[in-house]
């Protein structure tokens, strides 16, 4: 492994991947990894590094629709874990991260040297021109996908409260009818009663 990923903000970087490769893995929240025993190649834990993970996991549908709109003929889950989750970082790192002033270029080319140290041998040149289509793109590119998505989440979210409102409703009814059932069988108790006194 390349020492270049042992320094400085490249070591944040890279601590970053490894924390964000780590959640996706154990298919956990990334607060839970970070809580329990995470694994880095090196520590201590840079602030850098929590920063650059905790904002690229709370992105990280705006960023997953990004890197869909420029890597058009990959999929995103096909992607080696490595790779998506340093692109994930880096993206954020380019357009999302505001109180930093750390140009593209220097960004892109850390991801590379990064690409070069945890990923496959076309790992380098793949991140290299997914980052450059997003740096030359005025917007995050995906913005269109990323609505879609946003507009399926509400309705299906929509639908659940709509299911939810019914099965009370009906549990609601329901009791009704029992309660009135129960009325009437009191009722009838008590002619019973009265007739057979």
């Amino acid at each position: 492994m390349s020492l270049k990923v042992y320094r400085g903000r490249t070591l944040a970087r890279s601590q970053a991947l490894q924390l964000l490769f780590q959640a996706e893995a154990t298919d956990s929240p990334l607060e839970r990894v970070l809580e329990g025993d995470f694994l880095i190649s090196k520590g201590p834990l840079d602030p850098y590094a929590l920063e650059l993970c905790r904002g690229a996991y709370e992105h990280i549908d705006r960023i997953d629709c990004a890197l869909r709109a420029v890597a058009k003929n990959w999929d995103l889950m096909r992607m080696p874990g490595a790779d998506r989750n340093l692109l994930r970082i880096a993206v954020y790192e380019m357009r999302f991260l505001t109180d930093e002033e750390v140009s593209d270029a220097i960004v892109i080319n850390e991801a590379v040297e990064i690409a070069k140290a945890y990923g496959t041998d076309q790992s380098a040149s793949f991140v290299n021109g997914v980052l450059g289509k997003i740096a030359r793109s005025e917007e995050l590119p995906g913005e269109d996908l990323y609505q879609e998505l946003l507009a399926e989440d509400r309705a299906r979210e929509e639908a659940q409260a709509a299911e939810a409102a019914a099965k009370v409703a009906a549990a609601q009814a329901a009791t009704g009818v029992l309660a009135e059932d129960m009325d009437a069988a009191e009722a009838v108790e008590a002619d019973i009663d009265s007739v057979e006194e």
